[in-house]
């Protein structure tokens, strides 16, 4: 695992991670971003998806993005409670899921749930830390996870949580 503060659309992987509302038609934040950097090919093949679940992720190609895939999760609005870490960490499992599914050797993870969605970000990076080191040690497939946080703040966070593995 790694952590890099920047712009995610710029992540020269095999997929990125879109933190998407449940209709995957672009939004604010990170999803505005991905879609504008992809260009309208992404919406395209989003509106064929109708949608995604909370908790859910869905595959697209990366169109103009140095990416050639980008894995779409929607993660819970914070309201506390652990039925909202079940959902954060289901979506962490299900792109790992797919990176597998999809023979993905390198993936970028935004800090899912902590723009607009309000998950407090120290909660949600150990729940992003400790469910993709499980899910590491599990694949033979995925070989780097990037961490890519867009606030200095975030990355603060994300590196202080990643002191704390084993």
């Amino acid at each position: 695992m790694e952590l890099t503060q920047g712009d995610i659309t710029r992540q020269k992987v095999d997929a990125i991670v879109n933190a998407a509302n449940s209709s995957l038609l672009g939004g604010g934040g990170v999803d505005g971003a991905i879609h504008r950097a992809a260009g309208p090919g992404l919406l395209e093949e989003c509106r064929r998806l109708g949608g995604c679940p909370t908790g859910e992720a869905k595959i697209t190609k990366g169109y103009n993005l140095p990416a050639k895939y980008v894995v779409h999760t929607v993660g819970p609005v914070w309201r506390g409670g652990d039925n909202q870490d079940d959902l954060l960490r289901n979506c962490y499992v299900n792109c790992m899921r797919l990176a597998v599914d999809n023979n993905i050797q390198t993936i970028a993870f935004p800090s899912i749930s902590t723009g607009a969605y309000g998950f407090p970000i120290t909660r949600a990076a150990r729940i992003a830390i400790s469910t993709v080191a499980e899910a590491l040690n599990r694949s033979h497939v995925v070989e780097k996870v990037i961490f890519v946080c867009f606030s200095s703040y975030d990355y603060n966070v994300y590196e202080q949580e990643l002191t704390r593995l084993p």
